[in-house]
């Protein structure tokens, strides 16, 4: 009589690992605020607005035969990476750090710098979303031309979304409860929205003022944005300012950011 041998196969466990399972809760957290979601489509709606003033669709002479709707595009595609920055990452992480779930994560196999690194994966990708439809928007409703230099033009929103969330980060790690990140990114929210040409295109303000904004991250990214437009690769120099901008506000951050 013949036994038949049976292999017994390990079963594969199908769980997620820390890292997936922390953007998953992180990610159905953010889609269920709805000022989250406000953020991210105001941008689009702001230039939507901006383009039914009738000066903003006419071509000037003074600004090389562009409209201002075309020169307010990288305005709102900064003002995407701002919201996302400044407004909400550095308040969710305080509040975390707040009511005790980073100190409750550091006992856990799950690390509170995933959460961290998630946080910032996580903004930084809805304020590309929302800057992506400020482009989309910018040439399907008012035929604003798609930038010339593209490589240069991804280059500088991602340098500004990294600089951007490292100014937040910084935010979260001085603030000590989420009004106070609030209010700290508030104050930060309206000088950053200026240097973007918000109120005063870059290229229109007075020389010395333009040279003082070009030294601010969002001022170098609204200069090397609008080279890139129009076909240009941007500045070396506008470039430099956001790396080190990048650098010196992610060493603060970590030198003062605290988990509990």
């Amino acid at each position: 009589m013949t036994r038949t041998a049976t292999t017994m196969v390990p079963a594969v466990s199908a769980e997620p690992s820390p890292r997936t399972a922390v953007l998953r809760a992180e990610l159905r957290l953010y889609t269920r605020d709805l000022s989250h979601l406000v953020s991210i489509v105001f941008p689009p709606l702001l230039l939507v607005i901006l383009g039914l003033v009738p000066m903003f669709r006419e071509v000037h002479k003074d600004l090389d035969g562009l409209r201002i709707i075309d020169l307010y595009v990288p305005v709102v595609v900064l003002i995407s990476l701002i919201t996302a920055a400044l407004q909400i990452f550095p308040p969710i992480l305080t509040s975390y750090r707040e009511i005790g779930i980073l100190r409750r994560m550091s006992m856990t196999p799950v690390r509170p710098s995933t959460l961290l690194s998630t946080q910032m994966w996580l903004n930084g990708v809805m304020a590309l979303l929302s800057a992506a439809l400020c482009l989309a928007v910018g040439r399907l409703v008012y035929d604003v031309a798609l930038p010339r230099q593209a490589a240069g033009y991804v280059l500088t929103m991602l340098l500004a979304a990294v600089s951007s969330l490292a100014l937040g980060a910084l935010v979260a790690a001085l603030a000590r409860t989420a009004k106070h990140a609030t209010g700290i990114g508030t104050a930060l929210f309206f000088p950053a929205l200026f240097c973007t040409g918000l109120w005063i295109p870059v290229r229109s303000m007075p020389e010395a003022l333009a040279g003082i904004v070009g030294f601010t991250p969002f001022g170098a990214a609204a200069m090397a944005l609008d080279q890139a437009a129009t076909g240009a690769w941007p500045d070396g120099s506008h470039l430099i300012v956001l790396t080190l901008w990048t650098v010196a506000a992610s060493a603060a951050a970590t030198r003062w950011f605290r988990w509990e």
